[in-house]
């Protein structure tokens, strides 16, 4: 299968954020009418944030059947669930706490907990729920940093190279902080990846990673390519404005 990103331009950030809401709710619907679940991971940031206000607040007919859905989360920073830092207290606000998801359909990374001990039990639930085989998401958003990141896979960093592991807890060295993180093998075994950016500062390190011609390990985002699956990069213009021809899909 073709695995280059297919990239799609909204005029603003919150029609990147309403589209984004489409498609999330399409690839779910569409898992939960094949096999009555759906598996979707979460990303933090601001750009998810509104996506996350609009799956909540959608009109009856269209809202998605959380009760069928398990949610799980990228990353984490090593904080408390309630600490304004936290992915998972972001996504409880904006969206966990609005809908009727079952709470053992919630699987967060522990952030509370030491980090090599966070990213242990968060992979025994990963293999407890997909059989202890490779996971493989029916969906995973993702943001992409400044510096190339993607979920807390850093550039120059142990994480950029595991290859054994589905959850790494590590000391990234550039924020002087622990973070836990799926990985690589882990985010390309993914159904549907959906990269979302928005905004001016994003611009350059989008054209970077979209310009690539091949995967580059100093660029962790650019090596987010499906191995059997479909990955859309979603941008509002301004993250979009320094990409060639940029306008609608390609």
């Amino acid at each position: 299968m073709n695995n280059r990103p297919k990239v799609l331009v909204l005029t603003t950030a919150e029609q990147l954020a309403q589209t984004a809401a489409e498609r999330v709710n399409a690839i779910i619907g569409r898992a939960v009418a094949q096999r009555g679940v759906s598996s979707v991971v979460l990303a933090g940031g601001e750009t998810p944030r509104r996506l996350y206000q609009i799956l909540a607040v959608e009109p009856k007919s269209e809202r998605i059947d959380w009760q069928s859905v398990h949610l799980f989360f990228g990353d984490e920073r090593m904080v408390p669930p309630d600490d304004p830092a936290s992915n998972y207290g972001m996504v409880h606000r904006e969206l966990l706490s609005r809908v009727p998801v079952p709470v053992g359909h919630i699987h967060r990374i522990r952030g509370e907990r030491p980090p090599v001990d966070a990213a242990v039990e968060y992979e025994a639930e990963l293999a407890e729920f997909f059989g202890g085989m490779l996971p493989r998401f029916d969906l995973v958003i993702l943001g992409v940093g400044e510096d190339g990141h993607t979920a807390s896979v850093f550039p120059h960093t142990a994480a950029v190279s595991e290859q054994t592991r589905n959850v790494l807890g590590y000391f990234v060295p550039q924020l002087n902080s622990w973070r836990v993180t799926l990985t690589l093998p882990v985010l390309l075994n993914a159904s549907n990846v959906l990269f979302l950016a928005a905004g001016k500062r994003k611009a350059p390190i989008v054209r970077e990673i979209l310009g690539a011609r091949v995967p580059a390990p100093e660029l962790p985002a650019s090596l987010i390519r499906p191995v059997n699956g479909t990955m859309h990069w979603m941008l509002d213009a301004e993250a979009a404005s320094l990409i060639p021809h940029a306008s609608g899909e390609s």
